[in-house]
């Protein structure tokens, strides 16, 4: 019904964890209706936000969150963008970001 009515549908999630991809793979093995411009995350929002500002951001997210940033300069870091991902939430990688 949705699909025809004379609205805009987006499915929005708070996830850091997955792409976009992988997030609509998932989906559509679960048998929804959907294509990728209509999937809204947290990484989108916080994608535009980095291209508004022209930042380059030490990406602290899940690698496999990694493809949502594509093109995204990252050299010479100016912020820091995190998301769930423990296995960057080390020494090492916490001082970069301090840094």
């Amino acid at each position: 019904r949705l699909r025809r009515a004379p609205v805009t549908i987006r499915f929005v999630t708070n996830t850091t964890k997955e792409c976009k991809r992988d997030l609509l793979e998932r989906l559509t093995k679960l048998g929804f209706d959907i294509a990728e411009n209509e999937i809204f995350t947290s990484l989108t929002a916080a994608r535009n936000l980095l291209e508004q500002k022209q930042v380059r951001p030490l990406l602290l997210v899940d690698d496999k969150a990694l493809p949502d940033f594509a093109g995204i300069a990252t050299d010479d870091p100016n912020a820091v963008k995190k998301g769930l991902a423990p296995e960057h939430f080390h020494y090492e990688m916490m001082n970069r970001a301090f840094r």
